[in-house]
């Protein structure tokens, strides 16, 4: 045995201490090595645990959100009935047809819409915008019409006449008669509203019926006393030669109105009566008073013109009808008179 390969004890034993603190160094770097792994797979998912749980809480709370959002923007009756308690007709008119393209036969959603849009036409400037919101109108009334409460068709049949009346006050075509026909049969059905009368005497009136039309505005009268309406009732009167009975109704008008306008017209009407009755001093007196007030006014020198016709005084007659086309260059009865003389 060589001096290379001899092993003294203590140094046998210093291999073996050496190579035991080896392989100790080694199993404790092995088990920091698995928990460390340990604890990075726990530590990964309580992470991907904490992710899923926040996921599904942010996924609720959308799902909330978006549930929410939709409630607020879906259309219902309810929701048309706020818009309406807030007379805010154009809301009241986008919702109910919103809601109709889904239930285009609820007889709720149909009676807001027609009313929104017989009232958005009284707003109009337009026409042609008016008249397309009355006739909308009425085809949602007429179906309305048709499944509607009991309770309900005297005021659908109400709202229709008036949309009738104010479509023949517009349109090219008359509607009277059926503006008469519905304000009729709402009435005949025991609904009461202050303006029927005066609507059914104007719509009598547009359809030349005078008798009728004088009985609906004396009704009208009862309910609620204006100058309009008295200039209409008298204006009817006329219609039925009863001058005198006119006569009283604007002695009324330009005794107590404070509208000029309104009083213009009936003096303007008082002086046609007088000429009528051959009252020619007082028709004269009638047409002054108006151009004190309007110069410009030519009707009034037209009746004078006429005054001076019928007392044969053709020239001053022709001179007060070229006055008229002068202020109104289309005045109907100067250019008829002016093309006979």
């Amino acid at each position: 045995m060589t001096d290379r390969t001899r092993l003294t004890v203590p140094s046998v034993f210093f291999i073996m201490k050496k190579e035991s603190k080896r392989n100790y160094t080694k199993e404790y770097s092995i088990e920091n090595k698995n928990f460390a792994k340990k604890t990075n797979f726990a530590v990964l998912k309580i992470i991907s645990f904490t992710a899923i749980i926040i996921f599904i809480i942010m996924a609720i709370l959308i799902g909330i959100l978006t549930f929410v959002k939709f409630q607020k923007s879906k259309v219902s009756i309810k929701t048309i009935q706020e818009a309406w308690k807030k007379y805010d007709y154009q809301a009241v008119y986008e919702l109910s047809k919103n809601y109709l393209q889904e239930k285009p036969f609820n007889n709720t959603a149909l009676t807001y819409y027609s009313y929104s849009c017989f009232y958005l036409s009284q707003e109009q400037t337009d026409t042609l915008q008016a008249q397309t919101y009355l006739d909308e109108s009425i085809i949602k009334l007429r179906i309305a019409l048709y499944d509607a409460n009991p309770k309900l068709i005297p005021q659908l049949q109400y709202m229709l006449g008036r949309a009738y009346f104010y479509k023949d006050t517009i349109a090219t075509h008359y509607y009277a008669d059926l503006a008469v026909k519905y304000l009729l049969a709402a009435k005949e059905n025991g609904y009461v509203a202050d303006d029927i009368a005066e609507y059914l005497g104007l719509s009598f009136a547009s359809l030349g019926m005078t008798m009728e039309s004088i009985s609906a505005f004396t009704e009208a009268l009862l309910v609620r006393e204006s100058d309009s309406l008295l200039l209409a009732i008298a204006e009817q009167y006329v219609n039925a030669k009863q001058y005198n009975a006119a006569e009283q109704y604007l002695f009324r008008i330009i005794k107590n109105s404070e509208n000029d306008e309104i009083i213009i017209k009936s003096e303007l009407l008082l002086g046609n009566i007088y000429i009528e009755k051959e009252e020619y001093d007082l028709a004269l007196k009638e047409f002054e008073n108006v151009l004190k007030k309007n110069g410009n006014s030519a009707d009034a020198n037209y009746g004078i013109g006429v005054i001076y016709e019928k007392q044969g005084n053709i020239v001053k007659a022709r001179a007060q009808w070229r006055k008229a086309l002068k202020i109104q260059v289309n005045h109907p009865g100067a250019l008829q008179k002016l093309a006979n003389y």
